[in-house]
């Protein structure tokens, strides 16, 4: 029988978009993984349950990252004055190589993921390599860490490095062997297809890999319009193609299963009216697209045509796995394009940005990201005791408080699927 317990303290999360839902000094009811509700008091039948009481601390939904790249940990803050092909060739495709040796991957994954726990990514949509085995440990490190992850070994068959290129059919068979071993062999890490991006991945590939993802009926990970160099080696490469996406369209990657797209900064309108149409996510991510010179993704604009949308660290493009600073650039780019825009393309509220970190993200997991009922229970306690404060805030200000001045050091606990999760085991 799954056990039922409850934690009390300032609770708030956004059932909708913009929109705080706010319990002072209340209770969350869990059963196993899932939420039974949230309380202002506890009613007579959960009286004799067992509460963990975190006192005046705010409870807040775990983290969700919805795009990043492992492998790339150890290149944080390195060659982020270059524009996106030249950073890939200068510094991403050499480090990536380095993960034939599963030694070296365990060591750099180690302090990864125990980064990911420290600033509370309760769940993240994650980059491996072409490496079948290091791949595969990446997938087992988040089991045992306890975090939630889709874990996607990369796709790359042409275009790229000698180095750090495999053939068609290698490709295939190890995505394969993966998803035979993985799909089911754990409930919180699953894998994910994960072509690179059209320029490393030719359409025989392309469209094998969008066979697997509806045979195994896994999700698709992978970039789309992120920068004005790369549109045009696609339009190279594809000139039959409508644009960007129709090639992953043509493939069986676009929303065919549930599919979330890096980036999106340069979509067109028939690329967004085809996104929203298969419900494709888009994982913003501002870091990255300002150290990259990328630009500004249009995202007031693809959430008001249905687009879902959650944010995303990119490491190492972007420069901290902390989503806390996602949110906080977010909302800077935002403010940025709605003076461009002469004040049309209105900013971000806190409470919006918050949304698209938790809730947003989350729906790409399934019910997680809230505290509603039903919902898998992701949760992070914080003390914001130590921020300074010279006179009563509300639990919203609080909130906005630590988004822009705390960080990890401030989350007391974290839980993903009803389950404290403590410091992961370094290597």
């Amino acid at each position: 029988m799954q056990k039922i317990f409850a934690v009390k303290g300032n609770i708030i999360f956004t059932k909708e978009f913009g929109k705080y839902e706010i319990f002072e000094n209340g209770y969350i009811v869990v059963r196993g993984k899932s939420i039974i509700g949230v309380y202002k008091e506890l009613t007579e039948e959960y009286r004799e349950i067992r509460v963990e009481d975190h006192g005046d601390s705010l409870i807040i939904p775990g983290f969700v990252d919805l795009h990043l790249h492992a492998p790339q940990f150890g290149n944080l803050g390195l060659g982020l004055d270059k524009e996106l092909m030249p950073w890939l060739e200068a510094y991403t495709f050499p480090e990536e190589a380095k993960f034939s040796d599963v030694d070296y991957a365990r060591k750099v994954y180690s302090a990864f993921i125990r980064e990911l726990w420290k600033n509370g990514t309760t769940r993240a949509c994650v980059f491996a390599t072409i490496h079948k085995n290091s791949s595969k440990l990446l997938m087992e490190m988040f089991a045992e860490a306890g975090l939630s992850a889709f874990v996607g070994k990369v796709n790359m068959n042409r275009n790229s490095p000698e180095f750090l290129i495999e053939t068609t059919e290698d490709s295939i068979n190890d995505t394969r062997e993966i998803l035979e071993e993985y799909s089911k062999k754990y409930d919180l890490v699953k894998p994910i297809i994960t072509p690179r991006f059209v320029p490393t991945c030719n359409m025989e590939l392309l469209k094998a890999l969008g066979d697997l993802a509806k045979e195994f009926n896994v999700p698709v990970q992978s970039h789309l319009s992120e920068n004005q160099g790369e549109i045009s080696f696609v339009k190279e490469l594809h000139p039959e193609s409508r644009n960007y996406a129709n090639v992953y369209e043509e493939a069986g990657l676009f929303g065919q299963t549930p599919t979330v797209m890096a980036h999106c900064v340069l979509v067109d309108e028939d690329e967004i009216e085809l996104m929203a149409k298969n419900k494709v996510f888009v994982a913003h991510s501002p870091n990255s697209n300002c150290n990259l010179s990328s630009g500004i993704a249009p995202i007031r604009r693809l959430i008001s045509r249905g687009v879902p949308v959650g944010l995303a660290s990119d490491i190492s493009g972007g420069h901290s796995t902390s989503m806390l600073d996602v949110i906080v650039n977010s909302a800077q780019v935002a403010n940025l394009k709605w003076i461009k825009s002469h004040r049309v393309e209105k900013p971000f509220t806190t409470a919006e940005l918050f949304y698209l970190a938790t809730k947003g993200g989350g729906q790409f997991f399934g019910k997680v990201g809230s505290f509603e009922e039903g919902y898998e229970f992701d949760a992070l306690v914080i003390d914001d005791s130590s921020l300074p404060a010279f006179r009563p805030l509300s639990v919203e200000q609080r909130l906005q408080k630590f988004i822009y001045t705390g960080d990890g050091r401030n989350i007391a606990e974290r839980y993903v699927a009803g389950k404290r999760v403590e410091e992961p085991i370094m290597y």
